[in-house]
């Protein structure tokens, strides 16, 4: 029986015809290690195996506890309130998908973020497998958002009356205010 470790496959693209397609055994597999490292040097060449999508979410407080939300224009969860946030592009430093998604979501600038904690379990988003670096951030006052982008409202939200939240955004709230406001009682 032929294991994983066993198979490679070599990526695909117009030399592909002329290469195994699928190596049984790792020796035999000499031209498409070859045409891998072709492959690579030509900057092309991506992981044989699937990985998780990288995405940041951003949670904004005020100093009262107050939570900034949005309502998600797009599926999944069309309608649904959620954090600001989004995928990372290509290249991009997390911290400055951060900034991105929380300007072109809530049309706020020059909020000061941290890395708070990471979320990554199986079934978190629909669309398959996420994980999510999330970002804290609080401000001494709400501050008027302007939703764009995926958002098609944004607004504050009392700690104490939050809608449900799309995703596991839930729990994301829950430790936050646990971690933030906790120490302000």
């Amino acid at each position: 029986m032929q294991s994983r470790a066993d198979a490679v496959t070599p990526p695909a693209s117009f030399l592909s015809p002329l290469l195994p397609v699928l190596c049984i055994r790792r020796a035999a597999c000499i031209g498409a290690r070859i045409f891998g490292i072709i492959f690579y040097m030509s900057g092309n060449y991506r992981y044989e195996y699937p990985r998780p999508a990288v995405t940041v979410d951003i949670v904004l407080l005020t100093r009262d506890c107050d939570v900034l939300l949005i309502k998600r224009k797009n599926p999944p969860f069309r309608g649904r309130w959620a954090l600001p946030g989004g995928f990372v592009d290509e290249n991009e430093p997390l911290a400055d998908a951060a900034v991105r998604e929380l300007e072109e979501e809530t049309g706020l600038r020059g909020v000061p973020l941290g890395q708070f904690r990471a979320y990554g379990d199986p079934g978190r988003d629909p669309r398959g497998h996420t994980v999510s670096i999330v970002f804290l951030g609080q401000v001494d006052r709400p501050i008027e958002p302007r939703p764009a982008s995926d958002a098609s409202d944004a607004a504050w939200y009392l700690a104490e009356s939050l809608p449900s939240a799309a995703f596991d955004h839930d729990r994301i709230i829950a430790d936050a205010l646990a971690a933030v406001c906790n120490d302000n009682d």
